[in-house]
């Protein structure tokens, strides 16, 4: 059964209303609205981020030179201690055997030597007299240069041996705090071919270090004496402050990725960092007050294919199909909006940029206050997509 609609007059004007609407629509969504960022005045500071190691300013390493069994300790971790303060003592029963043996050895030789000498007297005698022959007497002589050798060499001996016994007692070799503790009561000290660490003595907490790894691309940058800020996961609502000391030129290799070390000096007073924490720094090295600036988004802005471009006065300033090209390594291309909303037009210009926050860049040619560059370019029916309108009724 075939149907048949008949439709009025007033139907055809609204069905044609319709169709003139969508077609209006359809204009209006391939249109394309350019945003635009206003050129303003602030102040800008370019940082660069590392990360390090906090580190006492001086730690020394305290060690045993003799092998044995520690007997006692006198501190632990955390504790105050003053230059030549007693730390540790290690059994000194061998050493102090040692001593007694060499020193009966010494005793041996010294005896030794005073017949030689009396020996060398009598002999001397004789030869005066004829009755001995000359060899006899340069074999007291020989003997008797014998025994002064051995007295010096069993000396040194007992030197020895009471040196040895002495390191028996270990004393702090600075004033500081224990940071550290790595042997307890009874164990083993083995110095026959590295010295055990027995302590780790920090000299002052108030005063650390960071130890920050920063990239060759940055290196160049940082200089002594620049400010540092940073802050540690143990305080992450701090931040501190810290200034660079030194820059070390030799590398470090990592994964074919080459970073140097920055010594950045911090104080501690309320001794809140501890050594051995990571630091997140950021360096200081740029800093510009009241600067023209605009935001990066303009300087990676490229115009859509249905905007026309107004080239800045040389073919070569720009290439719609890639965007904007570099002309030197602080130049770079910027667009203004020169259209209407209706029918946009681009007309670009050349910038000379500085200092780069991130966000920002400074502007030092090109632009003045108050001109609008443009930073995205969006088409009406993705602007619609973001923004939808009332739903029909």
């Amino acid at each position: 059964m075939k149907r048949h609609f008949n439709l009025k007059s007033a139907d055809w004007l609204l069905l044609a209303a319709g169709l003139l609407a969508g077609a209006g629509c359809s204009k209006h969504l391939a249109a394309t609205t350019l945003e635009t960022s206003a050129v303003k005045r602030g102040d800008l500071t370019q940082k660069i981020t590392a990360t390090g190691l906090i580190s006492a300013l001086k730690s020394v390493d305290v060690g045993s030179q003799i092998s044995g069994t520690i007997l006692k300790l006198f501190v632990d971790f955390n504790s105050i201690v003053t230059n030549g303060q007693v730390v540790a003592q290690i059994d000194p029963a061998l050493y102090q055997a040692t001593v007694h043996q060499t020193e009966g050895n010494l005793n041996n030789v010294k005896a030794a030597l005073e017949l030689a000498r009396i020996n060398e007297a009598r002999e001397k005698k004789l030869l005066d007299g004829k009755l001995v022959s000359q060899s006899d007497y340069d074999q007291s002589i020989a003997s008797l240069h014998q025994a002064e050798a051995s007295v010096e060499i069993w000396s040194a001996s007992l030197e020895n041996a009471k040196a040895n016994l002495n390191y028996c007692t270990i004393h702090s070799p600075i004033d500081g705090v224990v940071i550290s503790r790595k042997l307890d009561v009874g164990q083993t000290v083995a110095a026959a071919f590295n010295t055990p660490v027995l302590f780790t003595i920090a000299n002052d907490l108030t005063k650390m270090n960071i130890d920050a790894s920063v990239s060759e691309s940055d290196i160049g940058q940082v200089k002594a004496g620049q400010t540092a800020e940073f802050t540690v996961d143990a305080f992450p609502d701090d931040v501190f402050q810290g200034k660079v000391v030194q820059v070390r030129k030799a590398p470090s290799t990592v994964n074919n990725v080459v970073t140097y070390d920055v010594i950045i000096a911090v104080d501690n007073p309320e001794q809140k960092l501890f050594p051995g924490m990571t630091a997140d720094v950021s360096i200081l090295v740029a800093e510009r007050k009241n600067v023209l600036k605009i935001p990066n988004a303009a300087l990676r802005f490229m115009p859509p294919p249905d905007v026309k471009v107004d080239p800045a006065g040389d073919s070569s300033a720009t290439n719609q199909a890639a965007g904007p090209l570099v002309t030197a390594p602080n130049q770079r291309m910027v667009y203004i909006s020169s259209g209407t909303p209706k029918e946009p037009r681009l007309k670009t210009v050349r910038v000379k940029v500085g200092v780069d926050d991130g966000a920002d860049s400074e502007i030092l040619d090109g632009l003045h206050e108050g001109d609008a560059v443009v930073t995205a370019a969006l088409s009406a029916a993705a602007k619609t997509m973001q923004h939808p309108g009332p739903p029909p009724q």
